[in-house]
């Protein structure tokens, strides 16, 4: 298990979880840093937040010591990864955050599970293609962003699912949501699903939000009166 340390949060990691591009962002405090700064900016005490793919629990435990660890729901497909996450927020005071297991693969969710691509690094982990190898694919719970939101009634949704992404803006999202922050993973679809995300925030009342956003980081608030 190796040891670190991001503006006052300690993390561990399994070494086996590791390689030396995600060990020299975890040492240099650069780890999701992007994510977490978005998170600061904009998250306020006792807001809701939804999170998208937990990674080591970092982001998660940003929010958490902002907006409570009990209004803090942080969902990881990897299952590898959950023990670690949990071990995280322990380890930082936070073990009140909701931890849920499962890819969300749309709006909806389904019965039948999904395969997930584990063959890459930890943070790289995502919805099986056509090209995955079967002996990297392991079968997790299909979970619906339609029924995570009604069940958390996020006021701030924040994701990084390594291009499933693209499966969530078919249709406008709820009014309760007054913050969207994702990481883009363009090389993984079109630029029109990048569009579609755009226009389906904008139907939903929500538009770009600059000062958050930079890089791959995408931001959205909901405009005043919407």
């Amino acid at each position: 298990m190796t040891k670190y340390e991001i503006d006052g949060l300690r993390l561990e990691v399994p070494e086996a979880l590791l390689n030396d591009r995600i060990r020299a962002k975890l040492a240099s405090g650069g780890y999701e840093a992007d994510e977490a700064q978005a998170a600061a900016m904009r998250l306020r005490p006792r807001q809701r937040v939804l999170e998208l793919g937990a990674g080591i629990g970092y982001v998660a435990s940003v929010c958490a010591r902002i907006a409570g660890p009990e209004n803090v729901t942080t969902v990881e497909a990897n299952p590898l990864m959950l023990p670690v996450i949990r071990a995280n927020l322990e380890r930082n005071g936070l073990g009140a955050v909701t931890l849920v297991h499962g890819a969300v693969g749309g709006m909806a969710g389904g019965a039948a599970p999904l395969a997930l691509d584990c063959g890459r690094s930890f943070w790289a982990a995502r919805i099986a293609d056509a090209g995955a190898a079967p002996g990297t694919l392991v079968e997790v719970p299909h979970l619906g962003l339609g029924d995570l939101l009604g069940r958390t009634r996020a006021d701030v949704v924040i994701m990084d699912i390594e291009g499933a992404e693209e499966l969530l803006f078919d249709a406008p999202w709820p009014a309760h949501v007054r913050h969207v922050m994702m990481e883009l993973h363009p090389g993984r679809y079109p630029d029109t699903a990048i569009k579609r995300i755009v226009d389906c925030m904008s139907e939903s009342g929500l538009t770009y939000d600059p000062g958050p956003s930079r890089g791959r980081i995408l931001c959205f608030r909901r405009l005043r009166g919407r």
